[in-house]
């Protein structure tokens, strides 16, 4: 038997030097090596930019996605020091660059507000990159040094004379590390253009050398300018924003907000440009404000009402929260939910403050507004005695679920899949070959409502709705709660017809409106049926696109080769629907995410909403794309 098996002493202690720990374990320190983590590092980057923006040292950053798939970012700032570090005896700028928690955003003579707080951002963008190029504008010369994997791959050296200041930045990720390293401009420019609405004045050009692509983002009018992008397609109580501006102490508090006749709320909030995803004290001061203010309004004017709640008052409401704390705590590395307790209260009373001069100011506005919340108010008491209609009915009651529900053995959540299937013929041959150990199927029946134009009332009262919202057991609204979720697999399986792609568009509004918390935490899917079943001797196969038909066929004796075209679901026998489309081993799933807020909100508006003209001009500007129509 060998001695040391099963000792456990300080030979075992494995130290990981420089950032042979991030290369390591990459997902620490950016989330994911997956799409997210990859543009995680033009993130990382970019903030040390905007930060120089925010300290007053730059006014334009130029970022580039080159055609060799690296990205540079430069910026106007004062260029990342390149003296000699007192402590490590090296330039600070391979420091920053090499070192862990080595950055100017600890130190608050620097930086007195900033959104890269840990001191990892650049260090861990070189370790996961093949190589890392820095210029440094300083002092009228050109400083230049090359990283590679995390390391120096040269000294530091003066390339020349510069009239300018500033940081340039070009790096190339690790394709060992990442699933892939092919950039999203759609997701560059989403980020890019957000960030410039947050930062007023702040100019921003960015381009794709691949497809020759540019864009430049420059907002005078900040987050007015971001809530009417967000209204844009909507229909507005009032033609301009609200806006709030207040410095006090350490903080600076930023609101803008308009309503519109719409029946969602569409909230963004934001510290040291950071998207708080969560909310935190901050969006919690907001609320508590404009609920505050607008109560007092109905009772100092006496207006005839019964006291309205939070819900009533965000009704139609688009708003943007920015603040800027010194030294903001966040509430977990992701930083997606502000900490600081004093927060709450700086934002409730300068918006509460704001809000009670301006609707004295302007009671057009103040009653248009008052109106549209009333009827909110209206409407949720319409949808309390809906809901307790349906739980009478036991639609909603939790320990009764649908009777059209094909529920699964299954009872732990993380194991369990929901399919939610269009139509009875369908979902009959799914129940048939579905695996009934942890497979539920749930059959729908037509078209469900179309929740972008209905209130609460309405969508508790449509029957197809309510037995989702059943079947599911998180309910919606404040009543939701995402750990009563009872499967965390829920699969929309339709139809790959026009009919189909509708009936998926409204069940997907539905969940991005009303249980948006399940598409964060990446339980909703989208099945994908084949479009075809191909046999060719005693060979079969299913094929889901059209051009992997066309792939198959070259070189074939097309005379000898059956095609059969699914018109739909209903066409597939049980054993066909398994193999294709529910066996795990097999299937194709889509997981829905959403990769940006603000272009998803546009898009349901866009979509489903009441006006018709951006419609037009989203489906004439995309109709290119469409490879199959189906009519």
């Amino acid at each position: 038997m060998d001695e040391n098996k099963g000792k456990y002493g300080a030979s075992n202690i494995q130290v990981l030097k420089g950032l042979e720990a991030v290369r390591k374990r990459p997902a620490m320190y950016i989330g994911d090596t997956g799409v997210k983590g990859l543009h995680h590092l033009v993130w990382e980057v970019l903030d040390n930019a905007i930060d120089e923006h925010l300290a007053n040292y730059c006014n334009e950053i130029n970022v580039a996605i080159n055609k060799d798939g690296s990205v540079t970012v430069e910026d106007n700032g004062r260029g990342i020091p390149i003296d000699e570090h007192p402590e490590m005896k090296k330039p600070a700028l391979e420091v920053v660059m090499t070192v862990l928690h080595a950055g100017g955003k600890f130190d608050k003579s620097n930086y007195k507000v900033s959104g890269g707080l840990h001191g990892v951002g650049i260090s861990v963008v070189n370790a996961l990159s093949k190589f890392v190029d820095v210029e440094v504008y300083r002092e009228g010369k050109l400083y230049f040094q090359r990283f590679e994997y995390g390391n120096k791959a040269c000294e530091l050296e003066i390339k020349g004379d510069v009239d300018h200041t500033g940081t340039k930045i070009t790096f190339f990720p690790d394709d060992k590390i990442f699933e892939g390293i092919n950039f999203s401009y759609d997701i560059v420019i989403n980020r890019i253009r957000e960030l410039a609405f947050l930062n007023k004045g702040l100019k921003i050009n960015v381009k794709d050398d691949r497809e020759g692509k540019q864009n430049e983002f420059k907002f005078d009018g900040g987050i007015v300018e971001f809530v009417e992008y967000i209204n844009k397609n909507k229909n507005k109580l009032h033609k301009d924003p609200i806006y709030a501006y207040k410095e006090k102490g350490d903080a600076i508090v930023e609101v803008a907000l308009q309503y519109n006749d719409g029946y969602n709320e569409t909230m963004y909030s934001y510290v040291n440009n950071i998207n708080t995803i969560e909310g935190g004290t901050h969006l919690s001061g907001f609320k508590t404000a404009l609920t505050r203010a607008i109560n007092d309004y109905i009772v100092k004017k006496k207006i005839d009402s019964e006291k309205i709640s939070g819900e009533d008052v965000r009704e139609g409401l688009s708003a943007v929260v920015s603040v800027k704390v010194a030294d903001p705590q966040f509430e977990g590395q992701t930083k997606t939910k502000l900490g600081n307790s004093d927060i709450k209260g700086v934002v409730d009373s300068v918006l509460h403050y704001h809000l009670s001069h301006f609707f004295e100011e302007n009671p057009d506005v103040a009653r248009s507004i008052v109106s549209k919340i009333l009827m909110a108010a209206k409407a949720r008491d319409a949808a309390r005695k809906a809901r307790e209609l349906a739980r009478r009915k036991s639609v909603l009651e939790s320990g009764s679920l649908p009777g059209k529900l094909a529920d699964c053995q299954e009872r732990d959540p993380s194991k369990s899949e929901l399919f939610l299937v269009e139509g009875d013929s369908a979902g009959g041959s799914c129940k048939q070959g579905r695996s009934r150990e942890f497979q539920a199927v749930l059959p729908l029946r037509g078209k469900i409502l179309n929740v972008e134009k209905a209130r609460l009332d309405k969508i508790f009262s449509n029957n197809e709705i309510a037995t989702i919202i059943s079947a599911i057991g998180t309910n919606i609204g404040e009543q939701f709660n995402i750990e009563k979720a009872r499967y965390h697999k829920i699969i929309i399986m339709t139809d790959a017809d026009v009919d189909g792609s509708h009936i998926s568009c409204l069940i997907l509004t539905f969940f991005y409106r009303y249980m948006k918390q399940l598409i964060e935490a990446g339980y909703l899917y989208k099945a994908v049926p084949p479009l075809y079943k191909v046999k060719h001797g005693k060979e079969i196969i299913y094929l889901y696109r059209e051009k992997e038909l066309e792939e198959y066929l070259k070189g074939k004796e097309k005379d000898k080769v059956e095609v059969q075209r699914y018109k739909g679901l209903g066409e597939m026998n049980p054993d066909q629907l398994w193999e294709t489309t529910l066996d795990p081993e097999y299937r194709a799933l889509k997981q829905i995410t959403i990769e940006d807020a603000v272009a998803a909100d546009d898009m349901f508006t866009i979509l489903m909403g009441d006006q018709v003209e951006p419609r037009r001009e989203f489906i004439f500007a995309n109709a290119s794309q469409v490879l199959n129509l189906d009519v």
